[in-house]
């Protein structure tokens, strides 16, 4: 499931209050900024054309995921080693995930153009690669270089978002973001089917070659930064650390009930190179990571909110079609409408979020959005053999609103606490947070359902899950073996009520976002801060 997570300027440019203002009236506020009313006509007439090139650039990663899931069978079938199967997708999170915050970094030294204009190309270079693919290990390396794209291309694009609108225009432009991920859920599989069908698989990659392309023109032209270059230092061997950390840890996540012994090495290596980039980081005078910028109450909380609640989904997409399709005895089309009552419902959840943000202030958007997941996650508790999946369906539409809500007051809050020149690393912040927790619920709430499938308990017998993987290939086969009807009931159940116990905490953990201020880019700039050396995007950019 994605996330929706969410041009020249009109770039309403935050610029951080200078001490010489500590104690005046301009302290409280979380970002100052150029007035809205001083910007160009010109460079507002730009603003669509920039959302429309970052729909597009946010459509290569929304639509990668289940377009590709769908053709796996048969480009498997034709490379061999499907052992190897997962780690298709695996590699692309992983490499996603451990690029994410040095490219916010550098999209905050360098500009955003710069740094979504690379992102894009090694994503289509990669793309290019994997159509090129002889074998399931090169088919993964050049995954590998895709996901590096991603993890380039989707904090920085969100960051533009932060730095052309104010909180109250940001309405519209988030609806358009997260109806991306919502037609790219249904249209991926579609397009999957057509070119298996009708073309090479190839084609299943190189389909992101034209959009790519026309999303880099449209940066090229349209989102023209002039930035006041500060010459500054790159912390390359913390960004090294960093990557192989988080990437040791994603092996060692996903390795999990595979092979013991790949985890132990790959804890041990995660273990020591954080313990280096730690050391590495309190070392340099400009680090790749701002630990100071991470623990920033606003920025903490709302990070963990966000990895809680990407936990709770992981485990609602991984778990519920599997639900309706072993215990209920649907078939794999009504499973799948199941789980896109979520796809539907959080677009709209969104939009009616940011349409609030103004009436309603940030963080009660975000705690409605929180409190909804319990809310959605219960009905769950209570399916049974023989039930509608109307109520599965339910759940999964209220969770939707829910994430809906709480995601995008979350990226608001995250970025209105900053200025333009720390906007691309607190961006990336929350991406990496999203994705970790994704990575996190699928191992935590995996390692539930299969423990309680070998002990069983409550009534049901212990399991084989090659057995279940088998009658799950045959509609109605399951419901035709009590047996292991009862024990996939009870394991699922179980499975539903750590989801749920994780969805409380989400909401427990959101009382703690502190109150937002959202009309930054309103204000103007006092003649001090206008002093500031800051790489800021200048008005006639």
């Amino acid at each position: 499931m994605p996330y929706i997570i969410a041009p020249s300027r009109p770039l309403i440019a935050a610029l951080a209050p200078p001490r010489s203002v500590r104690g005046s009236r301009h302290e409280r506020l979380p970002a100052a900024a150029i007035p809205v009313d001083q910007m160009p006509e010109n460079s507002t007439l730009r603003r669509p054309f920039i959302v429309a090139a970052i729909m597009g650039a946010m459509a290569m990663i929304a639509i990668e995921a289940t377009i590709v899931s769908t053709a796996m069978p048969q480009i498997a079938g034709q490379l061999g080693d499907l052992h190897l199967y997962s780690w298709v997708f695996s590699a692309f999170l992983l490499a996603q995930t451990a690029m994410t915050v040095a490219f916010g970094k550098l999209a905050d030294l360098y500009g955003r153009r710069p740094i979504l204009l690379i992102g894009i190309a090694i994503f289509l270079a990669g793309s290019l690669l994997c159509g090129l693919a002889w074998s399931m290990p090169s088919l993964i390396a050049f995954r590998l270089i895709q996901g590096v794209g991603a993890g380039a291309i989707q904090p920085v694009a969100l960051t533009v978002v932060g730095d052309m609108y104010t909180v109250e225009e940001r309405a519209k432009v988030q609806g358009y973001l997260a109806s991306v991920w919502g037609i790219s859920s249904v249209v991926g599989p579609l397009a999957g089917g057509l070119i298996i069908q009708h073309l090479s698989w190839a084609w299943i990659f190189w389909i992101n070659i034209p959009i790519g392309i026309l999303a880099a023109v449209g940066f090229v032209v349209f989102l023209n930064e002039d930035i006041a270059r500060e010459k500054r230092s790159i912390d390359v061997l913390g960004a090294f650390l960093f990557a192989v950390s988080v990437a040791a840890l994603m092996v060692a996540l996903t390795e999990v009930g595979s092979s013991t012994s790949v985890v132990v090495s790959a804890l041990a290596v995660s273990i020591a190179t954080g313990v280096l980039f730690v050391v590495q980081e309190r070392r340099v005078r400009d680090p790749m990571m701002d630990i100071a910028l991470w623990l920033r109450r606003a920025i903490a909380t709302a990070n963990l909110v966000t990895l809680l609640s990407g936990m709770t989904v992981i485990g609602l997409t991984t778990f519920l079609p599997m639900y309706v399709q072993g215990v209920l005895g649907q078939s794999p089309l009504v499973a799948g409408f199941a789980l896109t009552a979520m796809v539907l419902g959080w677009p709209i959840g969104a939009t009616v979020a940011a349409k609030n943000f103004k009436r309603f202030g940030l963080r009660p958007i975000l705690l409605f959005g929180a409190a909804l997941l319990p809310i959605g996650a219960s009905a769950f508790l209570f399916l049974g053999p023989g039930m509608s999946p109307l109520i599965a369906g339910f759940g999964s539409l209220v969770m939707g609103f829910g994430m809906g809500f709480l995601t995008n007051a979350a990226i608001v809050i995250v970025q209105s606490s900053v200025g333009w020149s720390e906007r691309g690393a607190a961006t990336s912040s929350n991406i990496f947070a999203r994705n970790l927790g994704s990575t996190l619920g699928a191992t935590a709430l995996g390692a539930v359902f299969n423990l309680s499938l070998a002990h069983g308990g409550g009534g049901a017998l212990p399991a084989s899950l090659d057995k279940i993987q088998a009658l799950l290939e045959q509609p109605g086969a399951i419901a035709a073996d009590p047996q292991t009807q009862t024990a996939l009931d009870h394991s699922l159940n179980l499975t539903f009520w750590a989801m749920f116990a994780v969805a409380a905490l989400t909401f427990a953990l959101a009382l703690l976002v502190p109150k937002a201020q959202a009309a930054a880019a309103t204000v103007r700039v006092p003649e001090t801060a206008a002093a500031v050396p800051e790489a800021v995007p200048t008005p006639e950019a």
